[in-house]
């Protein structure tokens, strides 16, 4: 298939890959806006990301077998339509004012983007030369930045817009007033997540009449017949997954609580002020993407991933040590130098298991809870030590394997095919 074929695809994954930045990461608003108006601890706000994130561990081994069944662009339109499910119940959540059904609605969610995830990452890697894999796979990442980059302004505009009181103040109002502000509050999140509904009913109708190509044995008799387990005994693969594992949690942790770290950090800002520096912390994600995607085609990527995570590990130590507009430029930066770790990472641990993509994609793409356990251990820190500072040493860590994987556990072993059995 030539080059020009594989445009049309690749631009309709771009737009997935955008929708799912644009929803991923209105969870960082919301987070400080449930926290508020549900009056939650660090730890509790931390359900938001765990429930989302699990569902990418709970539904990444099932995806995997649907998409072994329905093949690729069926399991997107599936994918799509779960989605759609998630941010409906936003609205009923609203209405009964009730974290649990948020909680639910973002599970569902999650579920949703977990079978489009699994599906599309190894189907953009495999769109193509080998060769250019992981600067492919970053490019569609770059689409995912544009949402994230995106999505914090405009959630913050919709959602955090309205004056939120803080604990001390809606605990001098009165029992209808206070009724009446928790409505207001909760009704903030109506009208984007009706839209959003829309969108991903559209886009669901969009891929089901698509004609999307068949990408060589992807999709066949062989892979269906690998093992679960079989990718496990892969070790680029499995330190691959533990990679992914770090990765997402220190992004997640990070995007989380910045909101509360700034507004911590500096005084006098306010929730829709930080909101400004989370929109700079995705938008140097989205840079940096465009340009490693580029930097890609020049460099071996385990060394690019091995350099960029070192400068992270400086960069989130930074932020502990220092205070004020100081720590919170120091850790925006980290965004422009977490871009091309998901994709790159991705890319590194499938290169050569032929049959077990499929398997080996829903691994990685489980690791993913670890955005729900590293914030989730994040709040307790917080929690536990009265403050945000101390807990922000947890991506330290997830950095450090990162550059480990990067710059030695990428490595392909010549019988890591032999696995499959």
């Amino acid at each position: 298939m030539s080059n020009n074929s594989y445009r049309g695809p690749f631009a309709a994954m771009g737009v997935l890959f955008f929708m799912i930045g644009f929803i991923t990461c209105l969870n960082d608003i919301l987070v400080p806006h449930m926290k508020s108006v549900f009056d939650l601890s660090y730890t509790q706000a931390a359900l938001i990301q765990f429930c989302f994130f699990t569902a990418y561990f709970v539904i990444a081994f099932p995806s995997s077998s649907l998409i072994s069944r329905l093949g690729y662009q069926r399991s997107i339109v599936v994918g799509l339509g779960v989605s759609t499910l998630g941010a409906a119940l936003f609205y009923p959540a609203s209405i009964q004012q009730s974290y649990p059904l948020f909680l639910v609605g973002l599970f569902t969610l999650a579920s949703g983007f977990a079978l489009l995830q699994t599906a599309m990452n190894p189907y953009v890697a495999v769109l193509g030369p080998p060769q250019s894999s992981s600067a492919r796979l970053v490019l569609s990442q770059a689409f995912n930045s544009v949402g994230t980059t995106i999505a914090p302004w405009l959630g913050g505009l919709l959602i955090l817009g309205a004056s939120v009181l803080t604990a001390d103040q809606t605990a001098t109002l009165a029992p209808e007033a206070l009724a009446a502000y928790k409505t207001q509050q909760a009704a903030a999140v109506q009208m984007p997540y009706i839209v959003l509904t829309a969108m991903l009913a559209v886009l669901a109708v969009i891929v089901g009449f698509l004609k999307l190509p068949v990408i060589g044995d992807v999709e066949g008799e062989q892979e269906r017949a690998v093992s679960l387990w079989a990718p496990l005994k892969v070790p680029h693969l499995f330190k691959g997954m533990w990679a992914i594992f770090a990765y997402v949690g220190a992004e997640v942790a990070i995007g989380s609580f910045m909101v509360n770290y700034f507004m911590e950090k500096i005084p006098g800002m306010t929730e829709q002020s930080a909101t400004t520096y989370v929109t700079y912390y995705w938008g140097g994600a989205m840079i940096g993407r465009f340009v490693g995607s580029y930097l890609l085609t020049l460099l071996r990527p385990g060394l690019l991933l091995g350099v960029m995570s070192s400068v992270n590990v400086l960069l989130t130590l930074g932020t502990t040590l220092t205070s004020g507009a100081t720590s919170a430029m120091i850790l925006v930066g980290c965004g422009l130098f977490n871009s091309i770790m998901f994709a790159t990472i991705f890319t590194l641990a499938i290169k050569d298991v032929g049959v077990m993509t499929n398997r080996g994609s829903s691994w990685l793409i489980a690791a993913i809870l670890g955005g729900a356990v590293i914030p989730q251990v994040q709040g307790f820190i917080a929690d536990s030590t009265g403050g945000l500072t101390m807990s922000y040493l947890i991506p330290v860590v997830c950095y450090i394997y990162i550059a480990y994987y990067g710059f030695s556990g990428s490595n392909v072993q010549h019988d890591a095919r032999s696995a499959s059995a």
